[in-house]
């Protein structure tokens, strides 16, 4: 449990970030939502790698954050470039 956590923080963080520009943040998002998940759920079985539970927690509330954030904007991009189009009457 605690394992997946932290391959799940990592693998979340590293789409949120890299995949952001691309519009898959959500994608990072729902990993770092499972990462949170499962650290949360190794750091109440304890045992010898609650500090790898602890870090994936972090990574995957990091990662959510990031894509949360990266997803918004990138709605926000489609938004205002589709309002420029109208105004100059591109999709008449």
């Amino acid at each position: 449990m605690q394992t997946a956590a932290l391959v799940l923080g990592i693998i979340s963080l590293v789409i949120a970030i890299g995949g952001g520009a691309a519009g898959l943040g959500w994608v990072g998002s729902v990993c770092g939502v499972l990462a949170i998940v499962f650290g949360a759920l190794g750091m109440k079985a304890g045992g010898a790698q609650k500090k790898t539970a602890k870090t994936g927690l972090i990574l995957g509330i990091i990662s959510l954050c990031w894509g949360v954030i990266v997803t918004i904007a990138c709605i926000a991009c489609i938004g205002t470039g589709a309002g420029i189009g109208a105004s100059l009457g591109l999709f008449d």
